[in-house]
């Protein structure tokens, strides 16, 4: 699968997907000085941290994980990501979606709805070694444990931090002039209008539009728009496409401003997200631009480190 390569201060990354666990995507990471802009998930974060402190902006305030703690993030939640220690923090993260979670839920007897969690972080060791078992399974290419696994990690996470997310209420006259700023936008993408002409369009004013959208979707018009664009390259990218093509597309002024956005979103350069995808190895090349924290493949260091082994060895259970 490709040699680990460095970014700068020590930073590696891979993030990737196991075709044998369809609607998961995996990333392992040390990171230092990266931060990752505010942005939100259509599926579920789910992390283990295994050395040094996470540090989160989320809507209930700043939320710390050290090593033992799991971070479960429910869909479309604005959050914020950077180190809380200068050594930087290491961890797994399974980014399961939806459909996944929900049929998982089903299948292990949980309340009808839709299920999420009502804590961000906790201290659950035995939880966050699950999802590194997880990764030592997908790496290893053992799909059997890898698929075992995975259900039983979301299971029990469920079971112990779970519950289900709230009905949404009613839309007032903001909330729906924010929708439909959001449709538009999304439309839009490659060429928006200004805030005053799309306020315009959805009939309110600009900082009345500024306040709903916030209030909607816990960022402002042009915030959410470079995380919409980003989503929409990474399935640009996921079917092949080139950066290049992909950042024209995406409404970005050029690459290099899709490799900057998409590496502080989603914390590896476009290329190397491509690469994984279509199975080649991830060596160093020109579509990446500047040096950033890209591909690793073990699941808690870099390789031929003591706690980077990717061998089947022994893999948690419930």
């Amino acid at each position: 699968m490709g040699q680990l390569r460095r970014g700068d201060h020590g930073e590696w990354a891979r993030h990737w997907q196991y075709e044998e666990l369809p609607g998961l995507d995996l990333l392992r990471a040390h990171y230092v000085r990266h931060t990752f802009r505010r942005h939100s998930h259509e599926g579920f974060t789910l992390a283990a941290v295994s050395g040094g402190i996470e540090e989160m902006s989320l809507p209930e305030g700043v939320v710390r994980a050290g090593p033992g703690s799991v971070i479960m993030i429910n869909p479309e939640v604005p959050h914020t990501a950077r180190a809380g220690v200068p050594d930087g923090w290491t961890y797994a993260t399974l980014y399961p979606s939806v459909e996944l979670v929900s049929r998982i839920a089903e299948e292990s007897g949980a309340p009808p709805g839709t299920p999420g969690f009502g804590e961000t972080a906790v201290g659950d060791p035995h939880g966050a070694e699950l999802i590194r078992g997880v990764h030592r399974a997908a790496e290893a290419g053992n799909a059997l444990a890898a698929d075992s696994l995975l259900r039983v990690t979301i299971a029990r996470l469920l079971a112990r931090h779970g519950g289900q997310l709230p009905s949404r209420a009613p839309q007032d006259a903001g909330a729906r002039a924010a929708a439909r700023a959001r449709a538009l936008l999304e439309a839009r993408m490659a060429d928006p209008p200004s805030l005053e002409r799309l306020a315009q369009e959805v009939g309110t004013s600009p900082f009345a539009l500024l306040r709903a959208f916030r209030a909607a979707y816990g960022m402002p018009p042009h915030t959410w728009l470079t995380d919409a664009r980003v989503r929409r390259a990474r399935r640009l990218l996921e079917g092949g496409g080139t950066p290049a093509e992909t950042a024209i597309a995406v409404g970005f002024t050029d690459q290099p401003h899709l490799n900057r956005h998409f590496t502080r979103i989603v914390g590896v350069p476009p290329g190397a997200y491509r690469r994984e995808r279509a199975g080649r190895p991830p060596a160093r090349q020109p579509d990446d631009g500047p040096a950033g924290p890209v591909d690793g493949r073990r699941a808690d260091g870099p390789p031929g480190s003591a706690t980077g082994r990717t061998g089947t060895g022994d893999v948690p259970t419930e």
